[in-house]
């Protein structure tokens, strides 16, 4: 059972609001409709509505579907490997072994626990904490058989940031659009109440304890000590129960200077998000984290989901990041890289659902 003390609010210094925004209100095909028109007007507006599919040139359909994590790995040279997290990519072939599996772990500096995800995830999904060769077992015999997955070093730093990074093609340097603050579904205990009970009392965890495609790692019954934080699931996405903040206002020269190190060391990559973890908001400012995973162009400007937002400011959000995503694109497509046609990209999209739903449920 993952129930798993995190640290206080002094230490991680920012503390998740339990609200639940407007715009999360929405239902999804709702909150939609907006976006898409406005892409769609882009879409006219440039002759092309794949046209940000060009954005990154070297990674499939420039990161808007269809890509894997392992070609943003792929893709790094020194500077960029350096700060990412250790992993092995494994295709699950039929009568694949477990301890052969744990042999090029060790190999590459890797042991219990990892993190073990999906090469072509979304949202989370798929995404599990193995504590054991017993739990990679079930993983591999659960996973979609032929599909490529990623065992990665669990990162245990209490801060957990998505850094938006942007660069037009020959300017001297990119920009941070946004700094996206995850927080992990927790609960605070009273030493009165069992874990069931204060996650009925939450509003934003009530909404997602019922989810298919996650397993819920915790006693129910357990009753926290005053003041004890534990912590509900692996990953920190709002399906379940996670929330966003934006967290722009700590961007700084040196935060900025060491994504776009980091960025340009990974070839033509100029529009996406790096999904880090940090010890503490200062660390981060400074430029130290290390990367879990990176985006590219269908990284949806999340930090706009942070409560504090009306539905107008998350669609300003929205709507600048999109405007800039195809004026990039653009600008790349006038150098000779051009955008995958629609029906690529929607055969990409198709595909990626289905095997999304085979994946093993997150925990």
């Amino acid at each position: 059972m993952l129930a798993e003390q995190t640290p206080s609010a002094s230490a991680s210094e920012h503390v998740a609001s339990s609200a639940v925004g407007r715009f999360e209100q929405l239902p999804k095909w709702l909150n939609l409709i907006p976006m898409v028109l406005q892409w769609l007007w882009l879409g006219i507006r440039y002759r092309s509505i794949s046209l940000p599919s060009s954005a990154n040139p070297r990674i499939t359909s420039g990161g808007m579907v269809g890509d894997g994590k392992l070609e943003y790995f792929a893709s790094m040279g020194a500077t960029a490997r350096a700060v990412t997290a250790d992993y092995i990519g494994v295709v699950n072939q039929p009568g694949l072994d477990a301890h052969n599996v744990v042999a090029r772990m060790v190999d590459a500096g890797l042991g219990f626990p990892v993190v073990a995800k999906p090469d072509i995830g979304w949202c989370g999904y798929g995404v599990r904490l193995l504590s054991s060769i017993d739990d990679l077992r079930d993983y591999l015999r659960r996973f979609p058989p032929a599909q490529t997955l990623v065992l990665q070093r669990y990162l245990a730093d209490p801060g957990e940031a998505g850094l938006f990074y942007a660069r037009e093609p020959g300017a001297p340097f990119g920009r941070l659009i946004g700094i996206l603050l995850r927080h992990y579904p927790s609960v605070t205990g009273n030493g009165i109440d069992s874990v069931e009970t204060l996650i009925a009392n939450d509003t934003r965890l009530r909404r997602a304890t019922d989810n298919a495609m996650h397993e819920c790692r915790y006693d129910p019954q357990r009753i926290p000590a005053a003041g004890e934080v534990v912590r509900l699931s692996t990953v920190a996405s709002t399906r379940v129960g996670g929330c966003y903040q934006d967290g722009s206002e700590h961007a700084t020269p040196a935060l900025l200077a060491r994504v776009d190190a980091i960025a340009r060391d990974m070839g033509v990559f100029l529009v996406g998000r790096f999904d880090v973890r940090y010890s503490s908001l200062g660390s981060l400012q400074r430029g130290e984290f290390t990367i879990m995973e990176v985006n590219g162009a269908g990284s949806e400007a999340v930090h706009a989901w942070d409560p504090k937002y009306s539905i107008r400011d998350v669609y300003r959000i929205v709507f600048a990041k999109q405007r800039l995503l195809f004026k990039i694109s653009d600008a790349n497509r006038r150098l000779g890289h051009r955008p995958i046609g629609w029906l690529k990209l929607a055969q990409l999209h198709v595909r990626q659902q289905r095997i999304m739903r085979r994946y093993p449920p997150s925990n």
